[in-house]
């Protein structure tokens, strides 16, 4: 992979919050924007781009539920991890007031975000596709009346005027983003702080789930995230993504993945990666 020259995939339009997070990580790379999830993952494993950023869970929205469904199909590994923290802002076209604006366009979790500036506006709230979408219909449409939520980089892209700052109604709201390519780049077993994801499915055995995470509490090995969602229609909780703290090589590790593969019907690893410094410092 080329930091320098290479492409780096995400879902959204420029300016979105995955944008940022792009010229945070890789301000080097040239940013490749795609209109879904699917997209991004594809042009990833097809090689229109070198790398992805993808969202994988906030912590004021919860999950990113699509991503939890296409990465174990992608083929792609997890080489990486970046924790953003995300600041809204309200944006209207250029002379716009806060006397002027009637609407609100963004996505539905950044309005559900910012419940406390629309509602001390009293603003009417309109979904969009995403915060940047809502920021190009915005400069689009030329209108006084209508504003969107949406990042200071979307501003800047679509010429739009920052009406209030940082409007979000939570100073904890981070978005934690999965770093993907084609290959794998395991963190060295050295490393201090590793990360070990994850996705496996039980044995249709009673307290299967049970017995398959005792080998991570006997062999004191973290279980930072556990997640269950459904496949192929089915109401059962058959597939599960996990992340622990820690380098398969390592003994501990090695004997607790050993155990619940004696549980599971399938275990698959999707990376093994350098923890973020948010990730360790949230621990501290």
């Amino acid at each position: 992979m080329d930091q320098t020259t290479g492409k780096i995939a995400f879902q959204g339009e420029l300016g979105a919050n995955s944008h940022i997070a792009c010229n945070e990580v890789f301000p080097h790379m040239k940013p490749y924007p795609c209109r879904t999830f699917e997209e991004a993952l594809t042009a990833i494993s097809d090689g229109g781009a070198d790398i992805g950023m993808i969202p994988i869970e906030n912590s004021v929205a919860g999950r990113v539920g699509d991503i939890h469904h296409l990465l174990p199909g992608a083929g792609l590994y997890i080489i990486g991890e970046y924790f953003q923290r995300v600041h809204h802002q309200l944006l209207g076209v250029k002379g716009a007031t806060l006397d002027d604006i009637k609407t609100v366009h963004s996505h539905i979790v950044a309005l559900g975000s910012c419940r406390r500036i629309i509602r001390d506006l009293k603003l009417e709230p309109v979904v969009a596709v995403d915060t940047a979408a809502a920021a190009i219909m915005i400069s689009q449409a030329n209108d006084k009346t209508k504003c969107a939520i949406a990042s200071k980089l979307a501003a800047e892209v679509y010429d739009l005027d920052v009406l209030v700052k940082n409007v979000e109604d939570e100073d904890h709201n981070t978005t934690r983003f999965l770093i993907l390519s084609r290959e794998p780049d395991d963190a060295d077993p050295e490393e201090e702080h590793v990360v070990t994801s994850f996705v496996f499915k039980v044995r249709n055995v009673p307290a299967a789930l049970y017995k398959a995470l005792g080998g991570f509490a006997t062999n004191g090995i973290n279980v930072t995230k556990l997640e269950s969602y459904q496949l192929e229609g089915a109401f059962t909780a058959t597939q599960f993504y996990a992340d622990i703290e820690g380098h398969p090589s390592t003994r501990p590790v090695r004997m607790a993945l050993e155990e619940l593969e004696f549980y599971t019907t399938e275990l698959k690893v999707l990376g093994i990666y350098k923890a973020h410094a948010f990730r360790t410092m949230q621990s501290a």
